[in-house]
């Protein structure tokens, strides 16, 4: 996975910030460059299709625990088509 790929979850998606309904995700990542806008995409779509990346590896990057591998992706979905798609809800991670 990318530095810069890492860094966004940690810093946009980690325990502390994880959970702010506040709107500014998406504005937020559309601010900066296009290219990086591309990039967080496709690393949203690597991680959805890598076989390898469960809710262990998503706890180490952000300290959010996901129950299984179905919430985990359930929730990157949502969370990428929330970035990417205009849906209307910032999905949020269990426990909200």
């Amino acid at each position: 996975m990318d530095a810069r790929i890492r860094n966004y979850f940690r810093v946009y998606l980690d325990l502390e910030r994880g959970y702010e309904n506040t709107g500014d995700l998406r504005p937020t990542l559309l601010s900066f460059s296009d290219s990086y806008v591309k990039l967080i995409r496709e690393g949203f779509e690597q991680i959805m299709s890598d076989d390898s990346f469960g809710p262990a590896e998503y706890g180490r990057l952000t300290d959010i625990e996901f129950p299984d591998r179905e919430t985990l992706h359930a929730y990157l979905r949502s969370m990428y088509d929330y970035l990417s798609n205009d849906e209307s809800e910032r999905p949020m991670p269990p426990g909200y």
